[in-house]
């Protein structure tokens, strides 16, 4: 135990919530292979028990088995754990055992949130995790009485209509995109209440929690006439959020106008458009067979998927804020400025350098997964970008090709499912440790560029 903690203690924190997460992977793996977890006679490769574990624990939804076929009630509940676990973040529920037990939480501890979280201070970290568990949890059980409630008209018995709610409740707010109706929300594609409930889940799971949280502060102060100045993060989030939210219903009502929506009604076109454009945002839910969309439509719908959530979510991807920042980088360059203003602020110049590794790394890596699924795989370059987009945004949605996988192309999605997960900036710091600058500099010299 004493070399284990010193070996411990020598990693970066990027390098040890890396580890945990390889941990968490193993526990997925271990309780999904319970013979009480799986219906009867229900038997499955080790690289599919692999694929499922981390699907799971990177809350993606990716699957090469049917989660209706192959869990028993028992696996359905452990499968609901392990989301949870997954999506909140293991130091999330990491902290909570560590208070339950009285433990104190150091500087090591709060090293690791903050790593976890994606948060650029160690101030209120505790408190932060505190109430994501809190939010997070109240909004599950409300999804879940309010669809478990719903489904008694669908389902003959209310055991199983609650047990579909609570999951729906738990696989949504999770942005996890598993099911177990086995159609995911395709039999409820002309029942708008439940996907303006699921979208709901969604955008709440999502949008990050800090903002949740600042969301909380100002109702609750509204009613104490105290001001709540909400930060830039929560500023530029939302407003990045839902400008992509609306951008990915009106393109997919347009490039589908003549085509999937030709024959639909205005409200039928809608929902189909802006469900799809929501669950873009790591939902991973779908109410539709997304292979009759055109190859422009599933194109959008990929980029959509590459930027994902925002940071401090359940979700992965490049994050809505990386996006945001590059793009207003790109114009403040265009126009001749050496800073990004918005909102009456200015963003750090760190913050800006940080999002161009991400979103500069992760094109990488997602161009390279192509290629190699290319030369494994006898699918089309629109069917294996869309998969690696979904993977790596730990998105879930896919055009119908996951299980008929090669196992080196199910490695592959694996390995894109936890960097997804994990984040691209802690996928870098597993290398090393972060650098220090050297005190020294060798004469400048100007390059051509461009």
């Amino acid at each position: 135990m004493t070399k284990l903690k010193l070996y411990f203690n020598q990693l970066s924190p990027a390098q040890i919530i890396v580890s945990f997460y390889f941990i968490a992977v193993f526990i997925s793996l271990s309780l999904l292979s319970l013979p009480i977890a799986l219906k009867p006679e229900v038997e499955w490769s080790f690289l599919d028990l692999l694929f499922t574990a981390v699907s799971a624990i990177s809350v993606t939804g990716l699957g090469v088995v049917s989660t209706a076929d192959t869990f028993s009630t028992t696996g359905i509940f452990i499968l609901m754990f392990i989301l949870q676990f997954g999506g909140i973040g293991i130091m999330t529920l990491g902290t909570f055992f560590w208070l339950v037990f009285r433990k104190k939480i150091g500087l090591k501890e709060r090293q690791l949130i903050q790593t976890d979280q994606n948060q650029s201070n160690l101030s209120g970290l505790v408190s932060l995790l505190k109430h994501i568990l809190i939010i997070i949890t109240v909004i599950e059980i409300i999804g879940g009485v309010i669809l478990g409630t719903y489904f008694l008209k669908y389902f003959p018995t209310w055991q199983e209509a609650y047990l579909q709610g609570f999951f729906a409740s738990v696989s949504a707010t999770t942005n996890a995109g598993f099911d177990i109706t086995g159609e995911s929300l395709i039999p409820f594609a002309h029942d708008y209440f439940v996907q303006f409930i699921n979208i709901i889940l969604l955008t709440l799971g999502a949008i990050g929690f800090p903002v949740l949280i600042e969301l909380k502060d100002y109702l609750t102060n509204k009613k104490t006439n105290r001001r709540v100045h909400f930060s830039l993060y929560t500023k530029l989030t939302t407003v990045t959020f839902f400008s992509l939210m609306v951008f990915g219903t009106v393109v997919i009502l347009l490039l589908e106008a003549s085509k999937y929506f030709a024959d639909k009604s205005w409200h039928e076109s809608f929902f189909y458009a802006l469900f799809q454009s929501s669950t873009t945002r790591n939902g991973g839910l779908a109410t539709m067979d997304l292979s009759e969309f055109s190859v422009p439509t599933l194109l959008i719908i990929s980029i959509l998927m590459f930027i994902g959530a925002s940071p401090s979510s359940v979700g992965g991807g490049v994050r809505t804020t990386t996006f945001a920042i590059c793009l207003l980088f790109l114009f403040s360059f265009a126009r001749g400025h050496k800073s990004i203003k918005i909102f009456k602020r200015e963003i750090h110049n760190d913050d800006i350098k940080k999002s161009l590794i991400v979103m500069i790394t992760a094109i990488m890596i997602c161009f390279i997964a192509v290629i190699f699924l290319s030369i494994t795989e006898p699918f089309s370059p629109i069917e294996l970008l869309f998969e690696v987009c979904s993977a790596f945004g730990t998105t879930g949605l896919s055009m119908g090709i996951t299980p008929e996988l090669s196992n080196i192309g199910k490695i592959i999605i694996i390995l894109l499912m936890f960097i997804g997960r994990i984040g691209i900036l802690s996928f870098i710091f597993i290398i090393s440790k972060r650098g220090t600058e050297a005190n020294y500099h060798y004469p400048k010299e100007r390059i051509n560029i461009g």
